[in-house]
């Protein structure tokens, strides 16, 4: 089976005795931590129209080994209610599984862990069928979905099924928020189209939306990419970037998810604890990354083929043409030495131009960011930098 040693390696234990329908092609997997909200993002999925494949939806209960006691009741209590929603809601080619509550050791728990959990059993229900081609999609407990979801996930992958993945369009629910809250969402959702745009714009060609709540891979392509990580915050960041080693991520647009814009000190990062610090003026989402850096960075992209083969004298002559900013990271990070490891294990320049960026990749580019910024350029009014991405898009 395509699988076998992914899930012999990281000791998966099968935790749902129902073995799956042969027509299985989509399984969703819902991690759920203290969530009281889980049902109503049920009811938006069995509200769905249903699309060809049979449909499978693994909820994942799951908490630390150290929590508190009333977390640890707060979960059994939210799998008991589970399995009586369950019992009475069922649909054609939809079928419902609740799993846990999963104790994770201390040290990994978190989102990271309990999606790869999630996802990883889905793995082993695809891998039972040798169905290399189910998709895997990743979906919170405090979101919901629209009617035409399912369908538009599987008409996707059945028009491009070389892809390893794609993002789904998404919105934050907004209704019910207060005055400042709902600010603090619009500008948040405004500063991630204004991040997406940008990293296009400098010729980055993985410019992509990541958000744990809305994206799918097949599961041929999850093994292939060793699978989700277990961070504690930004998984999906992390998993989706490195995702398009395997394949192409594509953008599903014709339906839409709705992630929660709950304030939340959970984790880290991400939406809950900066709309957290927006609340508690820590944070002022009116600024973002000034669009100079970006237009800086693109000088150095255009120059990418030049860089095939080149020798370290040449490599400096390039970077003294560069805009101070970016000659000084790429200096900084001593990126001559990836650039030289790149140069000694690709023969050709196709082979370079598409390896060029698993080595600047997203990671390396949010890192330029906050370099030049704490060095060279301040945080700049967010409408003001979108007029000018806007303006050099179409100028471009």
């Amino acid at each position: 089976m395509f699988a076998d040693k992914y899930l012999d390696k990281n000791k998966l234990i099968g935790r749902i005795a129902e073995l799956p329908h042969p027509g299985s092609g989509i399984i969703l997997v819902i991690p759920c931590y203290r969530e009281p909200e889980i049902l109503e993002t049920l009811h938006s999925v069995i509200s769905c129209r249903l699309p060809e494949n049979f449909v499978e939806v693994l909820v994942l209960i799951n908490h630390s080994d150290t929590a508190s006691d009333e977390i640890k009741a707060q979960n059994h209590q939210t799998r008991q209610e589970l399995e009586a929603w369950i019992k009475q809601h069922s649909a054609e080619r939809l079928k419902f599984f609740v799993i846990g509550p999963v104790e994770l050791k201390k040290k990994w728990a978190g989102a990271g862990t309990a999606r790869k959990a999630g996802m990883d059993e889905a793995v082993g229900r695809f891998n039972q069928l040798n169905k290399p081609d189910g998709i895997i999609v990743s979906l919170d407990a405090d979101t919901l979905v629209e009617e035409n979801y399912l369908i538009e996930i599987e008409e996707y992958f059945r028009n491009n099924p070389s892809d390893a993945g794609a993002t789904i369009h998404f919105s934050h629910q907004k209704d019910g928020l207060g005055e400042r809250h709902l600010q603090g969402i619009l500008l948040y959702e405004k500063y991630m189209d204004y991040y997406k745009r940008a990293m296009a714009f400098t010729g980055y060609p993985y410019s992509m939306f990541t958000v744990g709540s809305a994206f799918a891979v097949t599961a041929g392509a999850y093994v292939k990419r060793g699978g989700m990580n277990r961070r504690q915050a930004g998984e999906d960041f992390y998993f989706l970037q490195t995702l398009v080693q395997v394949g192409r991520v594509g953008e599903i647009t014709l339906t839409t998810v709705h992630p929660s814009a709950r304030l939340s000190g959970r984790v880290p990062f991400g939406t809950g604890p900066v709309l957290q610090k927006w609340m508690e003026g820590e944070e002022d989402l009116r600024n973002t990354y000034s669009f100079d850096a970006y237009a800086n960075l693109k000088c150095f992209f255009g120059k990418v083929e030049l860089l095939y083969q080149i020798s370290r004298e040449d490599y400096e002559k390039e970077l003294s043409g560069l805009p101070h900013s970016v000659k000084a990271f790429l200096n900084a990070d001593v990126f001559w030495k990836e650039l030289n490891d790149l140069n000694r294990n690709c023969a050709s320049l196709a082979s370079f131009r598409l390896r060029f960026y698993h080595k600047f990749n997203a990671f390396k580019i949010l890192k330029y960011l906050n370099f030049t910024h704490a060095h060279y350029y301040e945080k700049a009014d967010l409408d003001e930098q979108l007029l000018l991405l806007t303006t050099a898009e179409q100028n471009s």
